[in-house]
């Protein structure tokens, strides 16, 4: 499979072979309903969805959503339609799960649940997806919305889950770049330390299938320019494929950043589970929560 390099690539991954049914907890939102209707329409997934009837259709009629005609299980309380369309992905019913307008807490609650829930790997973690040039690829950060202060194992377990994703995505050796603020190690500094550790566990085949290199500031890991500048020889400067971010507040910094500011091309997904888990911001906009949509169905 040759690398998927651009979310209309992704889209066009996404439409191949049968619909997947996507689960979605309380779809009460109008972009979360936009953004399935799209879906359903491109042949991407059939939509399964576990709310209030009366609030889900009163919504597709004021947004004139017309020809959506999803599958609706009634269920008033958030934490049982949570359950209930958890429960349809852990029984084979469906192949995706999606958060709707729901409190992340109860939703990850629910994910996460050792009765019923998805967890597949130690760690599950947010993993986000925007469109890069010089050369064109999809670039991958993480986490932004999940671990809030990883430690050093965590962060590995970090790095690993998105290096499957991207491999799912055809990168066969993946380049990763362990992001701190500075490209050299320094004692005052954390995140710099830990990123060294990184590339030296991938050095000695702690961390395998990838080339790790840290650490490397955000310039340095995109721009072969910045990195030629600062005399930085690297197999992954300035061409990285995934970047781990040091803690969750430079992770949803950048992503808003480049959702809400430079209104770049956006898709998100959490992997570590079982299936694919599309969890959006309710600040997104239906654009960003279709391009998770169908990340998670090229990735099912």
């Amino acid at each position: 499979m040759s690398p998927v390099t651009s979310i209309s690539q992704l889209h066009a991954l996404a439409r191949q072979g049968t619909p997947r049914t996507i689960a979605v907890a309380c779809p009460h939102d109008d972009d979360v309903l936009r953004s399935l209707d799209r879906a359903a329409t491109a042949g991407v997934v059939r939509p399964l969805l576990v709310g209030r009837r009366a609030v889900i259709e009163s919504l597709c009629a004021r947004l004139g959503l017309d020809s959506f005609r999803p599958e609706i299980i009634e269920c008033a309380d958030d934490a049982a339609a949570v359950e209930v369309a958890v429960r349809k992905v852990r029984g084979g019913e469906a192949q995706m799960l999606m958060k709707g307008l729901v409190s992340t807490g109860t939703f990850l609650k629910g994910v996460l649940n050792k009765e019923f829930g998805l967890r597949d790997r130690p760690l599950l973690s947010h993993v986000a997806v925007f469109e890069a040039a010089d050369p064109e690829r999809l670039v991958l950060f993480t986490d932004v919305a999940m671990n809030i202060a990883p430690d050093l194992v965590q962060k590995v377990q970090i790095l690993e889950n998105a290096v499957g994703l991207a491999r799912r995505l055809g990168v066969e050796w993946p380049k990763v770049a362990a992001i701190a603020a500075v490209e050299t190690v320094n004692p005052d500094m954390p995140a710099t330390l830990d990123a060294a550790a990184l590339a030296k566990m991938a050095d000695r085949g702690q961390i395998k299938g990838c080339v790790v290199d840290g650490p490397l500031a955000l310039d340095n890991a995109l721009s072969v320019e910045a990195a030629r500048h600062k005399g930085i020889v690297s197999p992954v400067a300035g061409v990285a494929d995934v970047l781990v971010l040091p803690d969750i507040e430079a992770g949803n910094v950048m992503y808003k950043t480049l959702g809400l500011v430079r209104r770049w091309p956006l898709a998100a997904v959490v992997v570590g589970a079982s299936a694919p888990v599309v969890l959006t911001s309710r600040a997104d906009s239906d654009e960003t929560k279709f391009n998770s949509i169908a990340l998670a169905a090229a990735i099912s």
